[in-house]
């Protein structure tokens, strides 16, 4: 995982009016990526919600808090935003559901990217999934949780075709831009993982539902670890989603 350069990323996920979501995907990829990166922003990676079609889900990184706050002002008090705000809103009908995230440590942030971005006009999405997995706690994920997950949890997914490509959780840090709220008085551990396609995700799951290690040491120790059930996102690159 080395190379990453954000150590703030937020997990933003809209809700969108029906029909809307391409609508957003195509003004946001045609104005607002190069846009953002230009204040010092990362797009990580755009997607369509695969069981929820009116959901749109981006994440972006920022290389601190400082510098996040900064980026934010820049972008949102800039021309571009100015512009082009009434189209993006006019299609949303909730863009509150924000986690603020950091890399668990200097290795599980996300890497550089394999390739470079495709060019604005670019519409062939590719067929790859992008699961982000979203474990709930009520007290903050400390250095123990780390561990396990290290040493127990990701041997397992491995195993079983789902190598985390990063791993992430809260950032209590304030939220130094209110005007953009998050979610705040909760504790998650986000693991991302990529997948060429839907068969190699449900090629993966059934491993994992044969899997002894899986339910006899991991599995148990989780689910005692963690609040609820875990949440699962399934994700699907748009056409210039660096994560893909």
């Amino acid at each position: 995982m080395n190379g990453a350069r954000s150590s703030v990323v937020e997990l933003r996920q809209y809700t969108l009016h029906d029909g809307k979501r391409d609508v957003l995907i195509d003004l946001f990829e045609r104005e607002f990526v190069e846009s953002q990166e230009a204040t010092g922003m990362e797009l990580l990676g755009q997607f369509r919600d695969v069981d929820a079609a009116d959901r749109f889900v981006w994440l972006r990184g920022f290389p601190d808090m400082h510098r996040r706050e900064a980026a934010l002002r820049a972008f949102y008090g800039g021309p571009v935003w100015a512009a082009h705000r009434d189209s993006a809103n006019a299609t949303m009908i909730d863009s509150s559901d924000v986690l603020l995230l950091r890399p668990v440590d200097e290795r599980s942030g996300f890497p550089a990217p394999a390739a470079s971005r495709s060019p604005i006009g670019h519409t062939g999405a590719p067929s790859s999934l992008v699961v982000a997995t979203i474990y709930h706690r009520d007290r903050p994920f400390d250095q123990e949780f780390a561990d396990f997950f290290t040493h127990q949890v990701r041997p397992v997914l491995a195993e079983t075709g789902a190598t985390p490509l990063a791993c992430l959780q809260t950032e209590h840090a304030e939220n130094t831009y209110p005007a953009l709220p998050v979610r705040t008085g909760e504790n998650v551990f986000v693991w991302f993982a990529r997948f060429a396609d839907q068969a190699n995700l449900a090629a993966h799951l059934r491993r994992l539902e044969h899997s002894r290690a899986w339910h006899g040491q991991v599995l148990p120790r989780l689910s005692a670890t963690i609040t609820g059930e875990p949440r699962r996102l399934t994700l699907t690159p748009t056409a210039r989603s660096l994560l893909r």
